[in-house]
């Protein structure tokens, strides 16, 4: 007699596999898995019917019903993988991170049959309902059955998760637009996410003026205060502002212009684990306008280089690296100022948030900060930083206050608040 096995996954979902000995006792075993209790009783009873046999029609994984077969499909992973494969624009190490991505998180990613069947993903096959599970599956991640302490695969937040769904919705719109089309449209529009914002903790950090003044106090290395000083300053990226050289100064117009960043090598490539590249996106290329101090501390950093040398570099002469700065000099420097304290403890990012923070603060309209932080999309800096626009409410009512009750209002109207 078959038996169906019933599991409860991590995701909250359950699946029951039905499994028997084919033809008896002295047969292999054999399996069929459902998403539905009823779906694997039925099928149970088929099996049982049938001498422990496979029902005659039933194609494993499959069942009865019969998709229509699309010419080209592929496996899902296959086509997200050629996808990436062909992006232009994009460095080698965002295609690595892409690639990384396919495997240990769009790998997981299965179809479910209106049968109830749960089968493999194809760029054809995969639904609505199959990306909606996928997101849930991303939201709840999985344990070791074998050890509940130990994950198989963590709990995805859920910045992480738009960021995938952003990929996988491009790669699925590229099936909907090839030639010939291998979908009629795409799966991926309409999920609903995680909002980004469920968490109890901030993602970002903003230091007020004097909290930023308590942590560079600490630093006691003149070329590391000098650069974080610069980042909180100009709210250059990481990559970006290690990466200026001399030759990047307009000193006539108090400028600097942003033409590189550091990009990491691929593992296994001969040579420098980082190299100067492109900075991040077309509109990362921008000209920053800087203040006299800010001026006054280049002249002294550019005393006696070259012009394809770089400006910030450490006591050694060296190129900054991230892991460096951060443990050697902002850690301690941070634990320092909590110590006497400090009620955040801020990531070195986190000055570039309290830069667009500090312009907000001052009135700086949001598409200035957009092409200052070298944003691709305005979108991206209304979505990070519009909540703190609060502080204009007192302008926004005075405004609203003004046209609705203006002088000049026809009679009879009355003013409408």
């Amino acid at each position: 007699m078959a038996s169906i096995k019933r599991r409860d996954n991590a995701d909250g979902t359950t699946t029951y596999r039905v499994r028997w000995q084919q033809g008896g006792r002295t047969g292999g075993w054999e399996s069929e898995k459902f998403g539905d209790a009823t779906l694997a009783e039925e099928f149970k009873k088929l099996v049982d019917a049938h001498g422990q046999q496979w029902p005659p029609g039933w194609v494993k994984g499959k069942g009865f019903v019969q998709e229509t077969a699309v010419d080209g499909d592929m496996p899902l992973t296959d086509w997200a993988h050629r996808y990436v494969d062909r992006l232009t624009g994009i460095d080698e190490r965002t295609r690595r991170d892409y690639k990384r991505d396919i495997d240990n998180h769009f790998a997981i990613i299965r179809h479910t049959q209106p049968s109830g069947l749960i089968v493999d993903a194809t760029i054809a096959n995969v639904s609505a309902d199959d990306i909606q599970d996928w997101v849930r599956a991303e939201e709840a991640g999985e344990r070791d059955p074998g050890n509940p302490e130990t994950w198989l695969r963590r709990k995805s937040s859920p910045k992480s998760i738009a960021n995938r769904h952003g990929l996988l919705s491009a790669i699925v719109q590229a099936a909907v637009v090839a030639d010939p089309p291998l979908r009629s449209k795409n799966c991926c529009t309409g999920t609903r996410l995680p909002r980004v914002d469920d968490g109890i903790d901030d993602e970002m950090c903003f230091l007020e003026h004097d909290e930023y003044a308590r942590i560079a106090a600490e630093i006691e290395d003149p070329h590391a205060r000098d650069l974080a000083d610069w980042l909180v300053g100009t709210g250059m990226r990481w990559g970006e502002a290690t990466a200026l050289q001399v030759r990047d100064v307009s000193l006539a117009r108090s400028t600097v212009s942003v033409q590189r960043a550091w990009k990491r090598s691929a593992p296994g490539d001969v040579g420098p684990s980082y190299f100067l590249g492109p900075p991040k996106t077309k509109r990362a290329r921008r000209v920053i306008a800087l203040s006299p101090l800010q001026m006054d501390m280049l002249r002294r950093r550019m005393a006696g280089k070259r012009p394809e040398d770089l400006l910030f570099e450490t006591p050694r002469g060296k190129s900054w690296r991230h892991d460096n700065f951060w443990r050697r000099r902002w850690v301690p420097a941070v634990e320092a100022a909590i110590a006497k304290g400090l009620p955040k403890r801020p990531r070195i990012h986190d000055l570039r948030h309290t830069h667009v923070a500090w312009l907000i603060a001052e009135r700086i309209p949001l598409p200035a900060i957009q092409a200052r932080l070298g944003h691709e999309s305005i979108t991206t800096t209304v979505d990070r930083y519009g909540h703190l626009v609060q502080a204009l409410d007192g302008e926004i009512r005075a405004a609203v206050e003004a046209a609705m009750g203006s002088p000049t209002a026809a009679p009879g109207i009355r003013r409408v608040m």
